[in-house]
């Protein structure tokens, strides 16, 4: 009988254990899958050491593009960065293929981040991000990859991506054309800056604590399935959304929040330049953010979103967005 046509396949568990034990190598006690998202992520580990392999969705990331994710970890371990890295196999191959139900999936086994998450940054851990983040930055900014990635603009942040969830929202038209008529300010907000100012190079864009550990003052960054080219203020001001939201919740107060990232912002500058207009523009950028991820929600419902996108999501994130407008935008 031929197999039914398949939209999602999990790869088994135990059959990649023996798989990557074999194809890298490696004595794997367990592989675990972590979580299944638009990329399914598993966690392997030995006696003394733990990996992370990554199983890539075909309408997510090419090939190419998972090439350019490896080929960008490469240089910045090379360069000394604090990153997990892709691995190589037997073979000198960093790209596995699989032949799955729905056709080929490619996956990448990653160094393990040791440490933890950590929300309440302490002011030494502000100045190891800062300082870590600039020694990316200064690497991305000079780096010409072989292979494409997203390109992050004004079109790809904010005006595609309105466009593209506006069916999503048949119900909640005033949300829509608050979020709509915000994003065209704010396009032209960001315009009225001197970009060619601005640094530019390759960004992380998710630069939020769940995908960095800490172990003590020692950072890990992890997690670059969104890197692309842009403007390198779109990773301050995606970290800057973590203080936002930890105000917006109550967590901390804004006076605590302005001077954490204060602390952030003072170790990136001892390593690389930060322009005041740079930081005058995130609050458009953090914009951009909220409208970009969620035309991702959108186009990812089938695989991810499905449990959450719906119209009190939407009314909710429709809330917070407003929130962050009037406290940041002018």
């Amino acid at each position: 009988m031929d197999i039914f046509p398949t939209q999602n396949s999990t790869l088994s568990s135990i059959a990649l254990k023996g798989h990557l034990a074999q194809v890298y190598n490696l004595r794997i006690e367990t592989c675990k899958l972590l979580v299944r998202n638009v990329s399914d992520t598993y966690v392997l580990e030995g006696a003394a050491t733990k990996y992370i392999f990554k199983i890539y969705r075909n309408h997510h990331r090419s090939y190419e593009e998972i090439c350019a994710e490896v080929e960008l970890l490469n240089e910045l371990s090379a360069k000394g960065a604090k990153v997990a890295y892709p691995l190589c196999a037997l073979d000198g191959s960093q790209v596995q293929s699989f032949n799955a139900a729905e056709g080929t999936r490619y996956g990448v086994l990653f160094s393990y981040a040791m440490g933890d998450v950590v929300n309440d940054l302490q002011p030494e851990q502000l100045k190891t991000l800062g300082r870590e983040m600039a020694a990316i930055h200064n690497i991305t900014a000079i780096l010409a990859l072989k292979n494409p990635r997203r390109v992050y603009n004004i079109d790809t942040m904010l005006f595609e991506p309105i466009k593209l969830v506006k069916p999503a929202f048949q119900s909640l038209e005033n949300e829509y054309n608050y979020l709509k008529e915000t994003s065209e300010k704010i396009g032209q907000k960001i315009d009225q800056f001197d970009l060619g100012q601005f640094s530019y190079g390759y960004c992380h864009y998710d630069f939020l604590p769940k995908n960095f550990h800490f172990i003590g003052n020692e950072v890990t960054f992890f997690d670059f399935d969104f890197a692309g080219k842009g403007y390198l203020i779109n990773d301050i001001a995606s970290f800057f959304i973590h203080y936002f939201l930890e105000v917006y919740y109550g967590k901390i107060t804004q006076e605590a929040a302005d001077k954490a990232f204060a602390v952030f912002v003072a170790s990136y500058r001892e390593i690389r330049p930060l322009s005041d207009q740079e930081l005058a523009s995130i609050p458009y950028f953090g914009f951009a953010f909220w409208i970009f991820y969620m035309g991702f929600h959108f186009e990812n419902f089938d695989d991810w979103s499905n449990i959450f996108f719906g119209p009190k999501f939407l009314k909710d994130r429709t809330a917070l967005i407003k929130k962050w407008v009037d406290w940041y935008v002018k």
